[in-house]
């Protein structure tokens, strides 16, 4: 196929490149200028969408993404099918289909997870929303840059699948580090709780894929002196989108809202630029506050 691929930072870079590696032709854009191995260079976004079967979107936020489509949608053929895999509000991603509609465009909402090692293994979840056609002509682009997808129903719905999945990480990354934190002033060594949590009621992803005590489990930033490979600030950022998608359906989410100020408060004192899982050691800097 003919790709052209819109974003090409940390995640969008590896996206474009493994597309390129399986064979396609894949021509990029990106506002900073990044180039990436193996794919074609546009000096202008519409230049990398001209022409195209199939246009790759991976953007920031859900203003830009709808400026960016505002921009390239004029330019591509009938027919052509439009992937955006960025996380933003549902109202944008809705939006942003309705774009492509008017203009014949085929469309998919396409988040994923996995982070960064994940975009650069090919092994990211793909959350896809869009008709059962517009998934079906995604699906072998899916099948390359990783390891699943679901078909979650019409446009929107994977943007609403990530938004609560990672309100769930969210929720749980702060539950497990204060568990570690507790521990610690308990005198209970971090590797014997983990033992019983990773084999327990307490399991979870945050547990045994992405333990935030070094030198327990599995290798994660937190070995890495907590290096993002999941930014806080992201994390903070699609907590927020959770939080405007509870208030608009009039959704109960205590805890994702507790989790949404607790992030907020840690990237404001210094959490910026580490992964989220940093949240252990800034807890353990906290003194409990009795009331």
């Amino acid at each position: 196929m003919k790709i052209g691929f819109i974003g090409l930072g940390n995640m969008g870079g590896p996206m474009a490149a493994n597309l390129a590696k399986a064979g396609h032709a894949v021509t990029g854009f990106d506002v900073a200028g990044v180039t990436v191995p193996g794919v074609a260079s546009a000096t202008r976004a519409s230049d990398a969408v001209q022409g195209q079967d199939v246009v790759v979107t991976m953007l920031p936020n859900g203003q830009i993404l709808l400026a960016v489509y505002d921009e390239i949608v004029p330019y591509a053929g009938e027919g052509a099918l439009f992937i955006d895999c960025s996380t933003v509000d549902v109202a944008s991603a809705l939006s942003a289909h309705v774009k492509c509609r008017k203009n014949l465009i085929e469309s998919v909402d396409a988040p994923v997870s996995g982070g960064i090692a994940g975009a650069a293994a090919g092994t990211l979840t793909f959350m896809a929303g869009g008709s059962a056609e517009a998934y079906a002509r995604a699906l072998p682009l899916f099948e390359i840059m990783g390891q699943k997808s679901v078909h979650c129903g019409n446009a929107g719905s994977g943007q609403a699948a990530k938004i609560c999945n990672n309100m769930v990480l969210g929720i749980s990354m702060i539950g497990v580090c204060e568990a570690f934190a507790l521990a610690d002033k308990l005198g209970l060594k971090r590797q014997n709780l983990f033992d019983v949590m990773s084999t327990s009621s307490g399991s979870c992803w945050s547990v045994n894929n992405y333990c935030p005590a070094p030198g327990v489990g599995p290798v994660t930033p937190a070995d890495n002196d907590y290096k993002p490979g999941f930014a806080a600030e992201l994390m903070l950022k699609d907590l927020r989108l959770s939080q405007a998608a509870a208030e608009g359906a009039r959704a109960a989410t205590p805890l994702g809202a507790a989790a949404t100020a607790l992030y907020a408060e840690f990237v404001g004192s210094g959490g910026a630029g580490k992964d989220f899982s940093a949240i252990l050691p800034w807890l353990e800097t906290i003194a409990r506050e009795d009331g």
